[in-house]
């Protein structure tokens, strides 16, 4: 999981995380660090302020397809979505 620290994730972070992820899960978002990275990046554009919190409560989200994943975040206002975002990361589920 060390490409997360390239993106600005803590080791302390990061090793909290993988503590409490199954194995399985660990290998699949190494494999597909690419992707993940490249979701983060996104949301990074948007200017999301909590995306290690998103990340850690909704990492399968950050396997998805990336064009999806634009799609997702894109059918909202910007600054709106990152206002409630950084409110509540919940809201993720709805989206």
């Amino acid at each position: 999981m060390k490409f997360l620290e390239k993106l600005g994730f803590s080791k302390d972070e990061i090793q909290t995380f993988c503590d409490s992820v199954a194995d399985v899960m660990l290998e699949t978002l190494e494999k597909n660090k690419k992707l993940v990275k490249a979701n983060i990046e996104y949301l990074e554009e948007l200017e999301v302020k909590n995306i290690h919190e998103i990340f850690f409560q909704y990492y399968e989200l950050f396997l998805m397809d990336h064009s999806n994943f634009e799609e997702i975040f894109n059918k909202y206002d910007r600054e709106d979505l990152v206002e409630k975002l950084e409110k509540n990361v919940a809201i993720v589920e709805y989206l």
